[in-house]
């Protein structure tokens, strides 16, 4: 189901839900659709904003923290090694399983290296005693 604002040629605006966007074209090509007020026939989609539900900490007018700003001791802790290691290591990104294999079979120098592996590439990494651990938080990649 999707919702449309609607609005006739006197400038009525009305809400109206229709089964997908081409229901609402098969319904508008018909003749079948008309103003809610004065029952025109000539009605067009309307600019609409979608609705946007707000948290209940903001509704209860309790302002939220970003979630980049560690408070507890555990997530400071983990903001720390996080430093750490992007200071101490070099980022390969989605390279990381063909770098650390190459550094296990001696075929590239090694160094201290963290980014990122399919879940089927760690497994096999690990399954191969190849020396490597998950990190206990999140890429910053955007992924989107």
């Amino acid at each position: 189901m999707i919702r449309y604002t609607l609005q006739c040629e006197n400038e009525h605006r009305f809400d109206s839900w229709f089964p997908s966007a081409s229901g609402f074209e098969a319904l508008k090509s018909a003749g079948q659709l008309e103003c809610a007020v004065c029952g025109s026939k000539n009605v067009e989609k309307s600019l609409m904003a979608p609705p946007v539900a707000q948290t209940r900490k903001a509704q209860e007018g309790v302002p939220e923290r970003p979630l980049s700003q560690p408070h507890s001791e555990a997530e400071q802790a983990l903001a720390a090694m996080r430093r750490e290691i992007e200071k101490n290591s070099d980022y390969v990104g989605m390279n990381f399983a063909t770098e650390a294999r190459a550094m296990h079979e001696g075929t590239a120098k090694k160094r201290a290296i963290h980014g990122e592996a399919k879940l089927d590439d760690a497994r096999k990494m690990l399954e191969d005693g190849l020396p490597v651990l998950p990190l206990p938080f999140l890429s910053t990649r955007k992924t989107n």
